[in-house]
């Protein structure tokens, strides 16, 4: 091993290797939205489908691949399938979209930065 690389702080392959696929599966619009709408609460599939305008299959197939990666998790009540967030880092992530992205919640008359208090002072403390 270099000098160089002897003082450098990296990160395991693997845990490159895990960010780069749930990085992979969150690359679409539709699931970055759906992550959007969880981060309010749990929702059934319809309701997902109407505030992303997407059929109802489409969602359904976004949800699946999202809970196979065990981003989400879902629960029956009755005839309705309810979704919700299972990954603790993906606020996280859509905090960094909004940040870095250029992205804004029009109606969060609390910040213009679009981040919620939590998530500022928590990149506060990174810097």
């Amino acid at each position: 091993m270099s000098q160089a690389m002897a003082g450098v702080d990296m990160l395991p392959t693997e845990a490159l290797e895990n960010a780069a696929a749930c990085l992979k599966v969150m690359a679409h619009p539709v699931r970055l939205r759906i992550v959007d709408i969880l981060m309010q609460g749990e929702f059934p599939v319809r309701d997902i489908a109407e505030m992303c305008e997407v059929r109802h299959n489409q969602v359904c197939e976004h949800l699946r691949l999202m809970q196979s990666c065990g981003l989400l998790t879902s629960e029956r009540h009755g005839q309705m399938v309810y979704y919700k967030i299972a990954s603790p880092q993906l606020p996280a992530l859509l905090g960094c979209v909004r940040a870095h992205c250029g992205a804004t919640r029009h109606a969060d008359p609390e910040s213009s930065s679009g981040l919620s208090a939590s998530t500022r002072n928590s990149e506060g403390a990174d810097r």
